[in-house]
């Protein structure tokens, strides 16, 4: 039975995405947030408890990539359309559709190309070669808090709907290209090894302090920015 476990989490993970997206449809963003927040922390547990209880299945991969897709696909894909019919529209989401705000479907779409690609790629073992898609989430959840709440008077900013059709396009090229980004998978608890993994956490506690929910999408810049920097250079990523 222990195998169903994370199997359990990986189905909590599909039903929060789901969640979510009906409080999208109803407008509760801040409810849509915490459905994905708790996806996330899903999606984090039900690898770990798998290696734990070592059960590590096909099934399980399988059915892992179909929840992503839902909580870290089809989610961040609404969120992008509900802004740009925000966008272009000034009154509101109706619910009707939008054919301009179509295009935020295609992050979804390169989302399911990106898992594919995973489960059959054996190097992405330890780093990941490309955006994860929840880091992509992380960024688009990022953007819908910094528009609900205005921060920094960046709310009309992050609406304009040529920005988001340009966060579309650059997301979808990180998900599949074969730039390497580190993983937080940690082989030892101490410093060496780990020290971009720590630095990179004590640099998102600092902007949390500092930028509060404009926190969420400069973390996933940052992450990217390094992981740029540390591949111009040619370190290698571990």
């Amino acid at each position: 039975m222990k195998k169903w476990i994370p199997n359990a989490l990986t189905l909590l993970n599909l039903f929060l995405g789901c969640c979510a997206l009906v409080a999208l449809f109803n407008q509760d963003y801040l409810l849509a947030i915490g459905f994905i927040s708790g996806g996330l922390i899903a999606d984090v547990l039900d690898g770990a408890v798998a290696r734990i209880l070592q059960v590590n299945s096909p099934l399980g991969k399988e059915l892992d990539s179909f929840a992503d897709m839902v909580t870290f696909g089809v989610v961040p894909g609404l969120i992008l359309y509900i802004l740009i019919a925000e966008g272009f529209s000034g009154g509101g989401f109706s619910g009707q559709l939008q054919w301009s705000a179509l295009p935020a479907f295609v992050l979804s779409a390169f989302s399911g190309l990106r898992l594919a690609k995973f489960n059959l790629d054996t190097r992405q073992s330890q780093t990941f070669l490309g955006l994860p898609t929840p880091s992509s989430t992380i960024f688009v959840v990022g953007l819908l808090l910094i528009w609900h709440f205005n921060s920094f008077e960046l709310g009309r900013v992050v609406g304009q709907p040529i920005l988001l059709y340009i966060v579309i396009t650059v997301l979808s090229y990180l998900l599949i290209c074969e730039i390497p980004m580190f993983s937080f998978k940690l082989k030892t608890v101490g410093w060496k090894g780990n020290e971009i993994r720590f630095s990179f956490l004590g640099a998102c506690v600092l902007l949390i302090l500092f930028l509060q929910e404009a926190a969420v999408s400069a973390i996933i810049l940052f992450y990217l920015l390094i992981n740029i920097s540390l591949h111009l250079s040619g370190r290698k990523v571990s």
